[in-house]
């Protein structure tokens, strides 16, 4: 068997679609399953419109030669390998892992709302083509597959047939570097509680939220601080927000931190609080089980498939200032149940392993190719 691979970005570039491509490219062929791999990160340098005519072609090319074409996203890669493979009558796979033309109207179409509700509402033009494209890239793809039950409902609701759509979950490889949590807090110089996040300052990261109850924690909780890990459009807006509620001293931005750093300070933090209205598969709450530090994160998206609330971290509702505030003060003063948190979430993550994945899309492209 023999499976070209359609991504938007590979290594040494970093991202979840560049990591899952690697893996297979890496791992398949031992199963005698042969890969090859194009990405549009081979043609990001020429202007928009020629960069995806020249990926259409280069796919073209490499898809006479394969059984089947899997891309890893229903739009920059999704689209010119649908038409590559309705030529060259091709099996056509494809990988859905969040609905791009929500995340876009979001940032550029002034859309608010949460994707639960953008799937059934009708917009201006330009969102509306968006909806229209990755409705038609997911038409005709022979199969989909999405790693969350919730992804599944939602491509549902775009009008595809459930039983075209497969949920494989995707695997956490572990973190390979072990970190002392005592000795990482003295050198950040942690000598109250604190509280960590991260995440692209987006609209839907609910970052402004989560500073809101900084205002009343740091009152009940002294010496609270809050670390804020990453970059985005909403960077300006929250820096702002932090310094007319006078919390320059509580709330802190880090910026973007190296994986390895960012690890560090998860690793140090007695809470880690994902303020989130959305989340199809979060590889980052597996990274934070995997450290050790007790989650605190929203009922949205799959993030109940991997949490079970009240035993490997808690579940509030996107935005509640109130359960968010109560769900803080009563963990940072309950170490014990901190550490149950810890504990069984360690257990929960090593369920989610690069075998049971590679062997559960083996079965899948063995019946379906």
């Amino acid at each position: 068997m023999k499976i070209l691979i359609a991504t938007g970005i590979y290594p040494p570039n970093i991202g979840g679609p560049a990591t899952y491509s690697k893996l297979l490219f890496d791992e398949l062929p031992k199963r005698g399953i042969n890969v090859k791999v194009i990405s549009f990160d081979s043609v990001i340098k020429y202007p928009k419109g020629i960069r995806h005519a020249l990926y259409f072609l280069k796919v073209l090319i490499a898809g006479r030669k394969v059984d089947a074409i899997y891309a890893q996203d229903p739009v920059s890669v999704g689209l010119p390998s649908m038409w590559a493979s309705k030529i060259l009558k091709k099996k056509y796979l494809l990988k859905i892992v969040g609905d791009y033309a929500w995340e876009q109207s979001v940032q550029r179409y002034g859309v608010s709302d949460i994707l639960d509700d953008f799937v059934d509402h009708s917009y201006g033009p330009e969102v509306e083509r968006l909806k229209k494209v990755e409705k038609k890239v997911a038409m005709h793809a022979d199969k989909i597959i999405v790693p969350s039950r919730y992804l599944k409902k939602i491509v549902t609701k775009w009008g595809i047939n459930d039983e075209k759509i497969h949920v494989i979950y995707n695997a956490f490889g572990g973190i390979e570097e072990e970190f002392d949590r005592q000795e990482l807090r003295n050198i950040f110089r942690f000598n109250s509680p604190v509280i960590m996040s991260a995440g692209r300052l987006v609209p839907w990261k609910g970052f402004d939220a989560l500073i809101d109850c900084m205002t009343e924690l740091r009152d009940s909780v002294p010496g609270l601080r809050l670390y804020i890990a990453g970059e985005g459009p909403d960077k300006e807006k929250l820096v702002s927000k932090v310094s007319e509620l006078n919390l320059s001293d509580t709330v802190i931005f880090l910026g973007k931190l190296p994986k390895e750093k960012l690890f560090q300070y998860i690793t140090a933090s007695d809470l880690f609080v994902l303020n989130t209205s959305y989340e199809g598969f979060s590889h980052q709450i597996l990274e934070v089980l995997a450290l050790g530090t007790p989650i605190l994160t929203t009922d949205v998206g799959g993030n109940p498939e991997i949490i079970e609330s009240g035993k490997d971290g808690v579940l509030f509702s996107y935005n509640n200032t109130k359960e968010i505030k109560e769900y803080i003060k009563a963990l940072i003063r309950n170490e014990e149940k901190s550490s149950e948190f810890a504990g069984n979430g360690l257990k929960k993550v090593a369920e989610f392993t690069t075998e049971r994945m590679l062997d559960e899309l083996e079965t899948f492209l063995r019946k379906n190719i």
